[in-house]
């Protein structure tokens, strides 16, 4: 996926430095070249092919809170009915 990126930003870099030392070229139209052919589309395409990976992170993280509200609360199984072990503590009359 990198791989990818890397060489479409070569490929921009050089349209870029070749729109710039042009005779016919400017360097606003070398910053406009690298910005509209480069940065543009490989932001976009990064943040696409980079969904999967934020799903699962997220998904994760979901996982991860559920099991320490799970464990917080004192539930095993994660239901709403009292726990068998939460008795109380026996003690001797004053």
């Amino acid at each position: 996926m990198y791989l990818i990126a890397i060489a479409w930003g070569y490929v921009a870099l050089m349209m870029a430095l070749a729109e710039a030392t042009s005779s016919q070229g400017s360097i606003l139209g070398a910053i406009v070249t690298l910005l509209l052919y480069g940065v543009l589309p490989i932001s976009i395409v990064l943040y696409l092919l980079g969904t999967p990976h934020r799903k699962k992170a997220r998904r994760r993280q979901e996982q991860l809170e559920r099991e320490a509200a799970t464990a917080e609360s004192g539930q095993a199984d994660g239901r709403d009915h009292a726990p068998a072990d939460m008795l109380a503590p026996v003690r001797k009359e004053p």
